[in-house]
């Protein structure tokens, strides 16, 4: 069987979800992240990845929920490679309504109820047929996700103030680095403007966000490229948009972080029949 992916999108103006169909052999996700959740279920084989220090495996009947910024790869755990539908929500789309967030200590569980709520989901958003019941089977999917596999997140009584300047340190080198996409700034400038040595600028970077600089900025530029090619720009132009030295270092990336090229990822977020209109909560 060969290797196929598929990526739609619905946006309703208030939230915008992506989501994949994919089925892979040889392909392995570069390390990376999200800004959103991804909850998936594996439909067949199944998938291994490394994820908080930890090599997991997901197979069929088992649902995957990673949470935001959350550092993993993904790759084949047999030959026979591996089938999945996953859904990326925002945290404002996942917990729409609802006052409190919750967090997911298990990264992979077994839920039979989980399982069936989120590909049915699945299914019927990329379908397109139905947006009332698209929209009913996602607020139960993801009201069974939180309930069943979320734990209310400890509240913090207090922050230090070594680790509220670490933070705006870290805060102050990502806005630097997204200032231009298209012109990095060099290791030197980065760190003298938080007054920091190279050194100690990139173990606090690296410790916050999982990823050296370098690496951070390539993930922010496949994920501005994503955004810029759902509204129809042509990979060409979108790759000197985001600061790739050509489109082939960007599909090059894109690949590797999304599984598909940008034009097949354009193609796929261009279709009709996945807007479906979706609306979390009450």
């Amino acid at each position: 069987m060969g290797e196929t992916a598929q990526w739609s999108r619905v946006d309703d103006g208030r939230h915008t979800l992506d989501l994949l169909t994919a089925s892979y052999r040889r392909h392995q996700f570069a390390r990376h992240s999200h800004a959103t959740y991804a909850i998936g279920v594996v439909t067949r084989g199944e998938e291994q990845f490394h994820y908080r220090g930890e090599l997991l495996r997901a197979g069929v009947g088992s649902l995957a929920i990673l949470e935001p910024d959350e550092p993993h790869d993904g790759m084949a755990a047999h030959p026979q490679g591996w089938a999945y539908r996953v859904l990326y929500p925002s945290e404002a789309l996942l917990f729409d309504g609802r006052p409190e967030r919750a967090g997911f200590r298990e990264p992979i569980v077994t839920d039979p109820r989980s399982v069936h709520l989120v590909r049915a989901a699945h299914e019927e958003l990329t379908a397109g047929r139905d947006p009332l019941a698209a929209h009913s089977r996602l607020v139960w999917a993801f009201e069974a996700v939180i309930q069943r596999h979320g734990a209310l997140r400890e509240a913090r009584g207090g922050i230090r103030a070594s680790d509220a300047a670490a933070a705006r340190k870290v805060a102050e080198i990502r806005d630097r680095l997204l200032a231009d996409l298209r012109c990095a700034p060099s290791l030197r400038e980065l760190a003298e403007g938080v007054a920091l040595s190279p050194y100690h600028m990139l173990r606090l970077f690296r410790d916050a966000t999982g990823f050296p600089p370098h690496a951070w900025l390539v993930l922010e530029r496949v994920c501005h490229a994503r955004h810029l090619l759902a509204a129809g720009r042509p990979p060409a132009d979108v790759a000197e948009a985001v600061g790739f030295a050509d489109q082939a270092h960007l599909t090059r990336w894109f690949k590797r972080v999304t599984g598909v090229t940008p034009a097949a990822f354009r193609n796929s977020v261009q279709d009709a029949h996945p807007r479906t209109g979706v609306r979390s909560g009450a």
